[in-house]
């Protein structure tokens, strides 16, 4: 008689992301280690974070400053070693508070917002790694940098001393992401930038195949949004 087969362990979501990770890379003949995972945990409370924590994800993203003020102390402590991203957009009022914060910020979009990340980097003494987000898709409803302005701002951030080390997109929704995420890595590499942040959950591996070096997936590790998220 044959012996029964013991059904696998179902993966857990982190696993399952990471897994669809470096089957991408391996397609696009890259490293799985070259592209760095950020958690979004914008909306979700630190019992939700916490087992993603436990199963060794370090590289969280947030959306707002205060939220972000709210829960991530407490969990840092917790557990040295979290690395938080700042993926939405940022008031220029709250330019310091993001510095004081976040280990990186994605929402570098305007000049009024260089000068103020630039005053608040120097007030801290802490240089925060940027990237320029670009309005890819030129939508009146969503913020980022126009593309014709990528390289004024981009010399302009530097200038100011901040460390701008890529570029950051949310391509339009309902059509195909592939040309945004393209059309990215060409504008990144006309400004000497290496750092590629795009893809989410819905074509995070569409983005590795086009250079994506840092990815931005929430719902596929966390579930749906809270309710009221906005």
């Amino acid at each position: 008689m044959n012996e029964p087969v013991t059904p696998l362990d179902p993966l857990t979501p982190l696993e399952d992301v990471r897994e669809r990770i470096a089957q991408a890379a391996r397609i696009a003949q890259r490293e799985p280690s070259a592209i760095e995972l950020i958690a979004i945990s914008k909306t979700h409370a630190a019992e939700a974070i916490r087992p993603l924590i436990a199963e060794g994800q370090r590289v969280f993203g947030e959306n707002r400053v205060q939220e972000a003020q709210e829960k991530w102390p407490a969990l840092r402590e917790e557990t040295p070693g979290i690395v938080l991203h700042l993926v939405g957009q940022l008031q220029s009022n709250k330019a310091e508070d993001a510095v004081a914060l976040f280990d990186c910020i994605h929402s570098l979009d305007r000049p009024s917002l260089v000068t103020a990340l630039g005053k608040a980097m120097a007030k801290l003494g802490r240089k925060v790694p940027c990237f320029v987000q670009v309005n890819i898709g030129a939508e009146d409803q969503k913020g980022g940098c126009p593309i014709a302005e990528v390289p004024a701002l981009v010399a302009s951030a530097r200038a100011a001393g901040i460390p701008v080390i890529g570029l950051m997109c949310v391509p339009p929704a309902e059509i195909e992401p592939a040309p945004f995420f393209a059309l990215l890595a060409k504008i990144a590499a006309e400004n000497g930038l290496e750092e590629l942040s795009m893809g989410m959950s819905g074509d995070f591996e569409t983005a590795i195949l086009l250079g994506a070096t840092q990815v931005r997936v929430g719902s596929a590790l966390f579930g749906a949004r809270a309710p009221n998220a906005g």
